[in-house]
């Protein structure tokens, strides 16, 4: 794993009218790495995941990509730099294909267009096993298949960082864990991984390094084990009983 810092949160707050939901949170993703964030609900995870990505402006502090401020790029514009996100709830296109689906990501998130589309397509589609779902409606896809779909027009924007938000969120655990291989496969070809993940377990088998969040700040990071033993982390996301 590089040590250069791909991307970078220094002092990032964001308040929402009264309410502050991250107080100044300093974050460095390594190139080819793949971080891990766990916290309790309301911890600001999701805040930040919009703040880096681009769909909320952040309200103190920046954002740096590759070496650049981006505070004032929006989120198209961070996509075609190589910022890709995922979200909780997959959001397909219901009335289109799972290749339309996409394709509109290839085109719109990427900028792509004809053959370098189609093979932007093609290769993200078989990469997350929806390549025999091509044709498919995605108003007919089952939740696991939501999901690949999500991963696959994230992929299809070409990425450098991946932002992956509880993507194993209400998954059996056969199908989290052939999403877990998956996320790990990325990582080890090379891709930069952000995973914001309640089942520890799967997240634990996957990242190299994690941050836990409580209350909009950092409560602690570093190696996976070590974080989730040390005792703030216990108190403040375990609720005082150790993993």
């Amino acid at each position: 794993m590089s040590q250069t810092v791909i991307l970078e949160a220094e002092g990032v707050c964001k308040h929402f009218g009264r309410l502050q939901v991250l107080h100044g949170v300093d974050l460095r993703l390594h190139r080819g790495e793949a971080l891990g964030v766990v916290g309790p609900n309301g911890a600001g995870k999701t805040t930040l995941f919009g703040v880096l990505a681009g769909t909320l402006p952040a309200s103190g502090g920046r954002v740096v990509f590759d070496g650049q401020a981006i505070d004032t790029w929006d989120a198209a514009r961070r996509c075609r730099a190589g910022i890709a996100r995922t979200h909780q709830v997959p959001r397909p296109f219901l009335g289109l294909s799972v290749y339309e689906n996409t394709l509109v990501a290839a085109q719109h998130g990427a900028a792509l267009r004809g053959h370098a589309a189609e093979a932007a397509v093609r290769h993200s589609l078989e990469r997350c096993g929806l390549a025999d779902l091509a044709q498919r409606p995605a108003a007919t896809l089952g939740l696991m298949d939501r999901k690949r779909l999500e991963l696959a027009r994230a992929l299809a924007t070409q990425p450098r960082v991946l932002l992956l938000d509880e993507i194993g969120g209400g998954l059996t655990e056969a199908e989290l864990h052939t999403l877990s291989a998956l996320v790990a496969s990325l990582r080890d070809e090379g891709l930069t991984v952000v995973w914001i993940e309640h089942v520890l377990h799967a997240l634990l088998k996957v990242v190299d390094r994690l941050v836990c969040m409580d209350a909009g700040t950092v409560l602690a990071q570093g190696e996976p084990h070590t974080v989730m033993g040390d005792p703030r982390v216990v108190e403040a996301y375990l609720g005082g009983v150790a993993a």
